[in-house]
């Protein structure tokens, strides 16, 4: 398998898991959520990844959510959920569980917490290659695994048989355009921050984005197709701005990205929201209160 084998690209969400009050998922929110993404533009969905709250859901849940992302998307676009573990063993059996449910591809990231040596992330992915039945995303995304995939590394993961595009989530211009370099000829490359920097990325030959804030915002879905029409790039440009000022503002004034996604999410009236699992906590006070003025002064709501 190569970027060939696949026709991936485009704006496909990370999608958030909806909670209800007792912590259980909500399943027809998410499918909801997952079916309002696509009627935005959407090519695509991104189930049970770091939106997704995958840490804090059991082995069962992730299958569950497997099957609910199937039912949601309904035929209407790529659907790829995140298997990732810190074993390879886990990785592959849910690999398993999401050919099963109907799923298109699996994102896996490395092995977190432990730092690892390239040698010992490359083994992993090795494992996970020879065993899936579905064709990989490669996941990097540091400041939560720990262990980075350099471009270097993604050369090296390029040639495993199963693995056919990279997220590559890292925030770093220039890490991202390395690796855009070093591996867009073998396998696709979808930029993660595409609301941070979306515009070059998909200039310079992105294949398509995976992000957060079409959850809150149509914005980044129409980055997309506005960059890649010559007569629209001034709206790009527009675009791109308002979404670099959505990300300070999830992540500034006592919020963190995913307890304001979903706050954001309910603010709006929009399905897919709800509470975030502990050790996150629901935004409240002065850091709800500012979220929403935030929106607000965006003409966001």
């Amino acid at each position: 398998m190569d970027r060939n084998s696949m026709d991936w690209s485009g704006p496909m969400p990370a999608v958030t898991t909806p909670f209800d009050a007792q912590g259980r998922i909500d399943a027809s929110s998410f499918r909801a959520n997952v079916a309002r993404l696509l009627d935005a533009g959407a090519t695509g969905i991104v189930a049970c990844g770091c939106t997704g709250e995958f840490w804090s859901l059991s082995l069962d849940e992730r299958k569950s959510l497997y099957a609910e992302a199937v039912a949601g998307a309904a035929g209407r676009g790529t659907v790829i959920v995140g298997t990732g573990c810190v074993g390879a063993a886990d990785t592959i059996l849910l690999a398993h569980a999401a050919k099963a449910a109907g799923a298109d591809g699996v994102l896996v990231l490395p092995p977190y917490f432990v730092k690892l040596t390239d040698d010992e992330i490359f083994a992993h992915f090795e494992a996970v290659s020879a065993a899936s039945p579905l064709p990989i995303v490669a996941y990097n995304i540091p400041g939560n695994a720990v262990n980075a995939i350099s471009p270097a590394l993604a050369s090296r993961l390029a040639e495993l048989d199963k693995v056919v595009a990279i997220k590559e989530s890292s925030g770093d211009w220039n890490n991202f355009y390395a690796t855009l370099l070093a591996v867009k000829d073998r396998i696709r490359v979808f930029c993660g921050p595409s609301s941070v920097f979306g515009v070059p990325a998909i200039h310079a030959g992105a294949d398509g984005t995976v992000d957060c804030f079409p959850n809150v915002w149509h914005g980044t879905l129409d980055l997309w197709y506005a960059a890649r029409d010559p007569a629209r790039l001034a709206e790009a440009e527009k675009l791109q701005a308002t979404s670099r000022r959505l990300t300070d503002l999830f992540v500034t004034g006592g919020r963190t990205l995913y307890p304001a996604t979903k706050a954001a999410m309910d603010m709006l009236g929009f399905p897919g929201g709800g509470v975030p699992r502990p050790p996150l906590q629901p935004l409240r006070g002065e850091p709800l209160a500012g979220l929403r003025d935030g929106l607000a002064q965006l003409g966001i709501g």
